[in-house]
């Protein structure tokens, strides 16, 4: 189906045009079902509305947020979305996607904590005492997407000529050995004993958009005990969870934000159909998220392809880099029923679904009907939160979200996280970040 922007002057035209593309939406006006609490490792999530992670680029030297970083967070905060998955923190510094991406260490824990704080007292100033969102830290390697001094310097599981093609820099590409990815299992360990000191509620080990732990899961061409068949690629990320659960104690929650599908070609890509990369194939997928309940995950955060290689697979989009070979309905319906099939195979499991941003003033009725049908346990917003931090608070309050407020897909605020530079949104925050987009754009 070609692709054709968004036109759509009301609700009626999504349903007619999906409908006329035989694409499967599920749409509810029943704003109720946001306001239902869940639970995870005892801990209360006030409602079914997410905080996405999305990386500012604006840490300071050492890793720590900075004042835009602190701005964001308690903008998120005063937002009232119940869930607010913290951004990206990387483990080691090799492992930046650039030098502003955080890090958290020994000495700048009280940094981190101080975030946590300003998080909790602006929740609560905004929402009243019995207010506390959950928190969650992303933590990270960057893998082959490293950029710790601001150019390339790939740490990659196995050689991969899509990369290569789009890149240039496979010849100069570090392949980890397993030596190194068991020391980098125990990083990953600190990083989160860190994050439960600073008062984060859990932590996300990421899986995703082909990054490090996400490229492993794909990587049947490696050798050795983390690469081959699905129980070598699923090793790193089981066995950081293993060791994460032994050093934090039961009451803080261990995730992972996880693609399902990569949309990149077998042997290269995760949960693709082995004859036809553009359809996915949950199968790895599913027993994967079943492993990750038997070692005691409880909560997940769902996601497709990179924003490096195929953008408008995780966040269908306007205007990118290039025009998308489909429809952004067609991308928004693949995530959204993506995620539906790993939700109803696991209905104990509590996962956060997204691909709803596109559809702007729009998108919470979608966001309704996938509760409303089982597709998924919390709704998460990355690139709308950026633009209306207090989307969340509409949707509760008022049960609409405002046209003049919403993401309008525009990829301004990927831009400036690809230049390295911070990043936030470029139209509905221009005051902070137009100079900026302005200079990296030329």
């Amino acid at each position: 189906m070609a692709f054709v922007p968004f036109h759509y002057t009301n609700l009626n035209e999504v349903k007619e045009e999906a409908n006329n593309l035989g694409i499967d939406l599920n749409f509810s006006n029943d704003m109720s079902l946001f306001h239902k609490e869940a639970v995870v490792n005892n801990i209360k999530i006030p409602n079914r509305l997410a905080v996405q992670p999305m990386e500012g680029c604006d840490g300071t030297n050492d890793g720590s947020p900075g004042v835009l970083t602190k701005r964001r967070y308690e903008r998120f905060a005063r937002g009232g979305a119940g869930l607010i998955w913290f951004e990206a923190v990387a483990v080691v510094p090799e492992g930046k996607a650039s030098p502003n991406q955080l890090q958290i260490t020994e000495k700048n824990i009280s940094e981190f904590q101080s975030i946590v704080e300003t998080i909790k007292k602006s929740a609560k100033e905004q929402h009243g005492d019995d207010f506390s969102p959950v928190t969650i830290m992303q933590l990270t390697h960057s893998g082959r997407f490293s950029k710790p001094y601001g150019k390339f310097e790939p740490i990659i599981a196995c050689k991969n000529p899509f990369f290569e093609d789009k890149y240039k820099n496979e010849d100069s590409a570090k392949v980890v050995s397993d030596e190194e990815l068991e020391k980098l299992e125990d990083e990953f360990v600190k990083a989160a004993l860190f994050a439960k000191r600073a008062g984060f509620n859990g932590v996300d080990i990421k899986a995703c958009h082909y990054y490090l732990c996400s490229e492993l899961l794909s990587a049947f061409t490696r050798r050795g005990k983390y690469g081959g068949d699905f129980e070598g690629r699923t090793r790193f990320l089981l066995n950081i969870i293993d060791k994460v659960k032994d050093a934090v104690g039961k009451d803080f929650i261990i995730s992972s934000r996880l693609n399902i599908y990569d949309g990149i070609e077998f042997p290269y890509g995760w949960g693709v159909d082995r004859e036809n990369y553009l359809k996915p194939d949950f199968t790895e997928p599913l027993k994967l998220v079943g492993k990750l309940y038997e070692h005691g995950v409880r909560l997940i955060d769902i996601t497709m392809g990179t924003p490096y290689l195929n953008p408008h697979v995780n966040r269908p989009y306007d205007k990118g880099d290039y025009v998308p070979p489909e429809h952004p309905l067609e991308g928004v319906a693949r995530m959204v029923n993506g995620i539906g099939e790993i939700q109803k195979a696991y209905p104990q499991m509590l996962i956060v679904g997204t691909g709803y941003s596109y559809l702007r003033q729009f998108s919470h009725y979608l966001a309704a009907g996938s509760l409303e049908n089982g597709l998924t346990s919390l709704v998460g917003f990355g690139r709308m939160a950026l633009a209306y931090p207090d989307f969340a608070s509409d949707i509760l309050n008022k049960g609409e979200l405002n046209k003049s407020k919403s993401c309008i897909a525009c990829s301004k605020c990927a831009t400036l996280l690809r230049a390295g530079v911070n990043t936030g949104c470029v139209v509905r925050d221009a005051e902070k970040y137009m100079s900026a987009y302005k200079e990296v754009a030329q």
